[in-house]
C-alpha cells in the first residue's frame, strides 16, 4: 500500500482482526473481514453492521446568514428544517450536474445564542472539492465555514437490531427517535456524540459523529454490546451491496457532474420553489424531460452486469450501465443504468453487452428492496 494513503483511527484494528484493506478514496479501508462480504451484508439486513466510515467528511457553517448561504448552495430548502432535523439534498453546478449528494443537519447552538448551525456530512472521494466549493460560494454571506473531518469521527451502525443496541449505550430512548433526526447525546461516561438516524443501507440506524480520539473506544463498545445478537463489523464490499438494493446513489455512478439529479431521479431532494445554485438549468431539464433517466433492471440470464457495460434496446446502443451485482438479499441479478428516455419505461426488454456478447435483461421497478423507512 501507498505510504501517501490516508488511515483512519481504526487502521490498525482492522488490520489486527484479519480486514482486507485496500486504498478508496484515497484511503486504506477494509473491504471485508473474515466473515466475508455476504456474511456481512446479511448480518445488517437482520441484525446490525457497524461501519467505519472516517474517510466521509464534516463541514460546519454558522453565522447570522447560515441558513440563507446553505440554501443557496444545497437544493434541498433547508428553511423547512427544525433544529435536530436531516434531509438528504446535493451540490450542484450552475449547468445542473452534481458535485455531491450529502446529508444536512440543522443543529441547535451549543452557547444556547438562539442561533442554529448547519453541519454537512459529504462524500469521501470528494471532499477536498466540497470543501473547496463551499467556501468559494460565501462572498455576500455573513457566514464561517470550517472543515472538521480531521477532528470529527464517523461510523455507521445499521440495521433492525442497532436502536435496541444503541439505546443500551445512551440515557435518552432513541427509540423514540424519528427518521431524519439527530439527537445530541453522551456515550461511554464522556463522549459527547451526535446520532442521526439516517443511513446508506435501506436499514434502521443511526450515524454516528464524535471526537476522533474516541474512535476505538467507542467501536469497540458497540461491538461489545452487540455481540450476542449478532453484530458484525462490515467492510466497503458490503456497504456497496447494501446501497445497491435499496437503490441509493454512488456519486461516481448514479451521481456526477454529467448526471443530473433529474436525470438521477433525486427531484424529492430538490426544492424547485426557492433559488439555488443549479437551479434553472435543472427547472429546464425537468419541463423538458431529461433524453436519459436512471432505471433499474433484472438480468434474465445468469450474468452480472458491470458499471459501464453498454444498454442495447432494438439493436440499437441506449444507454450504460452505473452499477450491477448478484443481490444477496433478493437472489437475483439487477442493476441501474443510464438510458434514453423512450427505453425507460418498467417491462422494456433491453440487453447488456456483457465481454462481447449481448445478454437479456428487463427494465423493473425500484427500488429492489423496500428501505425500512417506506415499510
Amino acid at each position: 500500500m501507498s505510504s501517501e494513503l490516508k488511515k483512519t483511527e481504526l487502521y490498525q484494528w482492522h488490520v489486527d482482526h484479519g480486514g482486507r484493506m485496500v486504498s478508496f478514496a484515497g484511503w486504506e479501508m477494509p473491504v471485508q473481514y473474515p466473515t466475508g462480504p455476504t456474511k456481512e451484508h446479511q448480518a445488517t439486513r437482520e441484525a446490525a453492521g457497524l461501519f467505519d466510515i472516517d474517510h466521509m467528511g464534516q463541514i460546519e457553517v454558522r453565522g447570522p446568514d447560515s441558513e440563507a448561504f446553505v440554501n443557496w448552495i444545497v437544493t434541498y430548502d433547508v428553511s423547512k428544517l427544525k433544529a435536530l432535523d436531516a434531509h438528504y439534498a446535493l451540490f450542484c453546478y450552475a449547468d445542473g450536474g452534481t458535485i455531491d449528494d450529502l446529508f444536512v443537519y440543522r443543529l441547535p447552538d451549543p452557547d444556547d445564542s438562539g442561533q442554529d448551525y448547519f453541519f454537512l456530512a459529504i462524500n469521501a472521494s470528494n471532499r477536498a472539492k466540497d470543501v473547496a466549493w463551499v467556501k468559494a460560494h460565501t462572498k455576500g454571506f455573513d457566514v464561517q465555514v470550517k472543515d472538521i473531518s480531521d477532528e470529527t469521527y464517523m461510523l455507521a451502525f445499521q440495521g433492525p437490531k442497532a436502536p435496541e443496541i444503541m439505546n443500551r449505550l445512551t440515557a435518552s430512548d432513541l427509540t423514540k427517535m424519528t427518521r431524519f433526526t439527530a439527537l445530541q447525546e453522551t456515550i461511554l461516561g464522556d463522549v459527547p456524540i451526535l446520532l442521526g438516524r439516517t443511513g446508506y443501507t435501506g436499514e434502521d440506524g443511526f450515524e454516528l459523529y464524535f471526537p476522533a480520539q474516541d474512535a476505538v473506544r467507542v467501536w469497540e463498545k458497540i461491538l461489545e454490546t452487540g455481540k450476542d445478537d449478532g453484530v458484525l463489523p462490515v467492510g466497503l464490499a458490503a456497504r456497496d451491496s447494501l446501497r445497491f438494493e435499496p437503490c441509493m446513489p454512488l456519486y461516481g455512478h448514479e451521481l456526477s457532474a454529467d448526471i443530473s439529479p433529474v436525470e438521477a431521479r433525486l427531484t424529492f431532494a430538490v426544492s424547485f420553489d426557492k433559488n439555488f445554485i443549479g437551479r434553472d438549468a435543472l427547472l429546464k431539464k425537468k419541463l423538458e424531460k431529461p433524453s436519459r433517466v436512471l432505471v433499474g433492471f433484472e438480468m434474465l440470464e445468469k450474468a452480472v452486469a458491470r458499471d459501464g457495460y453498454t444498454v442495447v434496446a432494438n439493436e440499437k446502443e441506449v444507454g450504460v450501465v452505473s452499477t450491477g451485482m448478484f443481490s444477496p438479499t433478493l437472489k437475483r441479478y439487477l442493476g441501474l443504468a443510464l438510458v434514453a428516455r423512450e427505453s425507460s419505461k418498467i417491462g422494456t426488454e433491453i440487453e447488456i453487452v456483457i465481454r462481447g456478447k449481448a445478454k437479456k435483461a428487463k427494465i423493473i421497478k425500484r427500488p429492489f428492496y423496500i428501505p425500512a423507512y417506506r415499510r
